[in-house]
């Protein structure tokens, strides 16, 4: 089950490859690559970072500059038209990008006819032109360094929490955490039980900073009803994979990542459309940044 299910995700990247490298003349659509992949739009970039090392953008940057460096190599074009066919409007730009990553400038590049056309990558892809396209392929990532991931799988029924949604950048969730926890302090409602969840909506690799959706939320009883920017609402319901962060927040986002590329693959499960939701096991107002618990949920078909 689980060989077969790294099979098919391994398949569904490639059509995803398939389509950058057939395409790289075009503006490509993350939406129409999730949907290549069969995957919903919110985990594609941290699965696409997970199988392949490097994000969807600078993959794309890199594979117009792996053929920059074809042509400059096999044709007689002028390195302004080669720089405009890579998408940089000045050649100064395409020198600056091209001779970070050849170690050279374009024309120096071109005349000393490199043997090795292209740096080595993790994944293994670079861009090809024509028929060699059908031997794309995907080289496995190398194994982390990092202990394994221990995700737990779990069902787990709705539960009920007062809510104030912030809209804006993740780092600066604080001040919505403040208002909810003053409102619920000066109600009596914060006591052994109560557990504090944090509701993440978007993916901030794909949705503007001021545009995230993050519902900072606590359990709440039955008697309690929505007053003002405090709403109420129900997180989880069916079944979740768990994984638990140890240290600071800023570093979430690798654990989304090695979830999405490193476990996902190999695990014989699917994502089911929806946020992820974090639960915070500790006070970062009086946890060192190293020592914070973090569960990271989410949800499965």
């Amino acid at each position: 089950m689980r060989h077969s299910t790294k099979t098919n995700y391994q398949e569904r990247i490639l059509k995803v490859l398939q389509h950058i490298q057939e395409n790289l003349d075009q503006d490509l659509d993350v939406r129409e690559l999730a949907n290549i992949a069969c995957f919903s739009q919110a985990h594609f970039h941290r699965f696409f970072k997970g199988m392949l090392g490097e994000s969807l953008g600078e993959h794309i940057r890199r594979l117009r500059l792996e053929r920059a460096a074809l042509r400059l190599l096999v044709t007689d074009q002028n390195v302004t038209n080669i720089a405009l066919d890579a998408g940089y409007e000045t050649p100064e730009a395409f020198c600056r990008v091209f001779r970070r990553m050849f170690g050279s400038p374009p024309t120096a590049y071109r005349s000393r006819m490199r043997n090795t056309l292209y740096p080595k990558m993790q994944s293994g892809v670079h861009y090809l032109s024509g028929e060699q396209r059908r031997t794309l392929f995907v080289t496995p990532p190398k194994p982390s360094t990092e202990v394994a991931m221990e995700i737990e799988i779990k069902e787990i029924s709705p539960i009920r929490v007062a809510y104030m949604r912030h809209v804006g950048p993740y780092t600066e969730v604080d001040s919505v955490w403040n208002q909810l926890c003053a409102w619920a302090g000066s109600n009596g409602i914060i006591g052994p039980e109560t557990r504090f969840y944090g509701v993440c909506h978007d993916d901030p690799q794909i949705t503007p900073p001021d545009k995230i959706r993050y519902d900072a939320c606590m359990n709440v009883p039955p008697s309690v009803m929505p007053n003002g920017a405090v709403g109420i609402q129900e997180v989880f319901g069916g079944k979740w994979g768990m994984y638990r962060h140890l240290g600071p927040f800023e570093n979430l986002e690798d654990s989304y990542i090695r979830i999405m590329g490193e476990w996902l693959p190999s695990s014989g499960c699917e994502l089911r459309d929806g946020p992820s939701v974090e639960i915070y096991l500790t006070d970062p107002k009086h946890t060192p940044a190293e020592q914070l618990v973090t569960e990271v949920y989410f949800p499965l078909v």
